[in-house]
């Protein structure tokens, strides 16, 4: 909502992202996170953006409220700590999301290095005489020797990604 609004504003005021920025004082990033829903302005920026857009902060947020200002400025404040719930939720998934991927690229590692471990040299004995069975030992050859050089750059990356996102209280 707050994130449509910002848009739809600054485009009827014939503003760019860029013009915005400079009105702001921030850089153009950041009001594209504002309009993508990425992040959300803080109280002090809500106000300069509704002076620069020429609108009030409860039209921003996605009302028109006409209370006192201490009503307004209480009711922005939840709205906005319920835009950071979301934003926080969003965050907290996407690290969910990494740190399983991680966890899984690793198992997988493990599975496939002790795959080959078991069973890695049968095609050595193959009767390469058969075209079929020649390109099939070279396929498996190369798949072996590609990834005994790049499963352990995998591994170790993968180790770092689940340390890094391991939630820390």
């Amino acid at each position: 909502m707050l994130k449509d609004n910002i848009k739809s504003l600054r485009k009827k005021k014939g503003l760019s992202q860029e013009e915005l920025s400079i009105k702001l004082n921030v850089v153009r990033q950041t009001v594209s996170k504002w309009e993508t829903g990425l992040s959300v302005p803080d109280s002090e920026m809500l106000i300069s953006l509704s002076k620069v857009l020429d609108t009030s902060v409860s039209t921003l947020l996605g009302e028109t409220i006409f209370e006192d200002k201490t009503d307004n400025l209480k009711e922005i404040s939840e709205k906005l700590e319920l835009i950071n719930l979301e934003l926080a939720q969003r965050k907290e998934s996407k690290r969910k999301f990494w740190h399983y991927f991680f966890i899984t690229t690793c198992i997988l590692l493990i599975i496939i290095f002790l795959c080959l471990l078991t069973f890695g040299n049968e095609y050595m004995e193959w009767n390469y005489s058969n075209p079929e069975l020649a390109v099939l030992g070279v396929g498996i050859h190369t798949f072996i020797w590609v990834f005994m050089r790049v499963s352990p750059l995998l591994l170790i990356g993968s180790i770092i990604g689940i340390c890094l996102t391991i939630k820390r209280q």
